[in-house]
């Protein structure tokens, strides 16, 4: 797993081309679509470990966001067109106060409901909804449910046309869309004049690295300096060591009765509990990490019924991972 610093201008699909490069793998996808005019943490998954991409999109997310007021936009950010003054809740404009910002910012705390905006890569009818955009066509879009958990404001400017907010969510959730509904719902309008992705899942932006520092790393055969292991990235889910025998069961697909596990086969974060249950897991719901005793990820698995049911194995993805030279060109 990689944690790159995407910089505006470019899209996540661009970047993982620039990655593919660097580090000589066909093999390379992301966690998490960033708009092509934002910044911040796009994380990379190398090799087999594309087989986390998935779980990594449910992991929560952390912006920073310039919410600019008055003015409305084609794609609730800077690059798309000004819509006329009319569209963003006609002519009376009330003056915006600091109560009332963070009365609307209430009302867009905890679980919502969200329309996606035109101008995003959602399928419909076989098309991206930006091409449908780009041809004219209108879609009846349905709002979807999305979290967010914590909205602050770090800065009013002093004419109060603009704020700056840190904003931590659930995946799915746009927050240029989000923008712009504040902005409505204060009776301005608004978008995202600029916006910074600042953490995704365990993965900072303090240590995100640049396309340059990676070109330099990869030129040097150092890989291992910036990329995590499978099992760091997914450590905030509990983790259960196999036994050997076990071990063959699990890559072979097969499920594994947790009473064949041990009392001493939980990792740190606690032992088995009793009936067939592991601590801070559901049955059913969670997922667990299956590892060897020597710490190599082997699986995620449900628990259920009492067996530890593998839904990916993930064993030998890591082998080889950061051997590779960047191709030349």
């Amino acid at each position: 797993m990689l944690n790159l610093l995407k910089p505006p201008g470019m899209t996540s699909h661009d970047v993982v081309d620039v990655v593919r490069r660097a580090v000589g793998l066909r093999r390379v996808g992301h966690t998490g679509t960033l708009d092509p005019g934002a910044a911040g943490v796009l994380v990379c998954c190398l090799g087999r470990a594309t087989r986390l991409s998935e779980i990594l999109m449910e992991t929560d997310k952390e912006y920073r966001v310039e919410l600019r007021l008055g003015i409305r936009t084609s794609t609730g950010d800077a690059y798309g067109e000004v819509l006329p003054p009319d569209s963003s809740g006609g002519t009376s404009r009330p003056p915006l106060t600091r109560p009332a910002l963070e009365a609307a910012l209430k009302r867009f705390t905890g679980e919502i409901l969200q329309v996606p905006p035109m101008v995003s890569a959602i399928h419909h009818d076989g098309a991206r909804l930006y091409q449908l955009a780009r041809r004219g066509e209108a879609v009846e879009l349905q709002p979807r449910s999305v979290t967010i958990h914590r909205i602050e404001i770090l800065w009013l400017n002093r004419d109060r046309s603009s704020a700056l907010l840190d904003i931590a969510c659930g995946r799915g959730t746009y927050i240029r869309k989000l923008c712009a509904d504040i902005g409505d719902a204060l009776g301005l309008g608004g978008y995202a004049h600029f916006m910074v992705r600042t953490r995704s899942g365990r993965f900072q932006l303090g240590e995100a690295v640049t396309l340059e520092e990676l070109a330099e790393i990869a030129g040097r055969g150092a890989l291992t300096e910036v990329v995590m292991s499978m099992d760091q990235a997914v450590a905030h889910l509990p983790a259960v060591d196999l036994p050997e025998r076990s071990v063959s069961e699990v890559l072979n697909g097969h499920a594994v009765p947790l009473w064949k596990v041990g009392e001493a086969a939980l990792a740190e974060e606690g032992g088995p509990g009793s009936a067939g249950r592991l601590p801070g897991v559901g049955a059913g719901a969670g997922l667990v990490r299956l590892r060897s005793r020597r710490g190599t990820l082997i699986a995620l698995a449900r628990l259920d019924a009492g067996m530890l049911r593998p839904v990916k194995v993930l064993a030998g993805a890591e082998g080889g991972l950061v051997a590779h030279r960047p191709r030349p060109g």
